[in-house]
């Protein structure tokens, strides 16, 4: 099945899988936005200043973090989630992935899903975990690792294992949904692509993936906010020190 210029097939499957295009007029965001190349570039926008910054202070603001790696790590692991369930909930659906070059993807450092993403040309591409690779790790998480690291100092292994763990989480969540909905084949697509991707030099090294559970090797730092605990598939077994009462409210 094609990609269609609303990439529809995606609404259903809610959260982070549903990406605004250019042909739904009514997701047209009112203001100007910068591209995520804007973003990864550091280039001023007029709206929200160097978005990445924006973000971060953003994420920091809410989770009270105590300091600037850990909403960094925690801002970067959400894009990382948004970017992997989009095209990876395309492939299974579609068979086809949209092209997600950053000058085509329009950002909101202020929104969370769906309203933070709207891609302005739709181009479809092979669905292939060579094609995912290039398009995700690639394209969007090396260059976002790397304005990352410059302006936080952060880890690459903490940013590769973010990565990692966001691709397990949309690959559980679109496999939940398959499964719940008589779509074994887009379970069996989304699985099979997961474990290639897994092989992927980039995020092999970051844990293990096996039958859809993933355990990685590093720690997102979640557990150092006021009152976070440990992720699911952290390589901690327990915080390694506790923290007080996390404030209410999304990141």
């Amino acid at each position: 099945m094609d990609l269609d210029p609303r990439l529809a097939a995606l609404r259903p499957l809610g959260g982070f899988f549903v990406l605004r295009a250019a042909a739904d007029a009514a997701t047209d965001p009112s203001r100007p936005l910068p591209t995520l190349a804007d973003a990864y570039a550091d280039t001023r926008s007029d709206v929200y200043g160097i978005p990445l910054t924006f973000r971060v202070e953003l994420v920091a603001r809410r989770l009270r973090a105590p300091e600037p790696r850990v909403s960094a790590s925690i801002a970067q692991q959400g894009l990382a989630a948004r970017l992997w369930s989009a095209a990876l909930g395309c492939a299974a659906l579609y068979g086809r992935v949209p092209d997600l070059d950053p000058r085509l993807l329009r950002w909101d450092p202020e929104a969370g899903a769906p309203d933070d993403l709207w891609l302005t040309e739709v181009r479809a591409l092979p669905a292939t975990a060579a094609v995912l690779a290039d398009t995700v790790l690639h394209t969007h998480l090396g260059p976002l690792g790397e304005a990352l690291r410059a302006r936080y100092g952060i880890a690459a292994g903490l940013l590769w294992g973010n990565a990692g763990s966001a691709l397990a989480g949309a690959a559980r969540a679109l496999e939940r949904w398959a499964r719940g909905s008589g779509r074994g084949d887009v379970a069996g697509r989304a699985r099979a692509l997961t474990a290639d991707l897994f092989a992927h030099p980039l995020l092999s090294p970051t844990g293990t993936f096996a039958e859809a559970a993933f355990r990685r090797r590093s720690c997102c730092l979640y557990y150092r906010v006021p009152g976070g605990g440990l992720c699911g598939d952290c390589c901690f077994s327990r915080p390694p020190y506790s923290s007080p009462r996390a404030p209410s409210g999304p990141p």
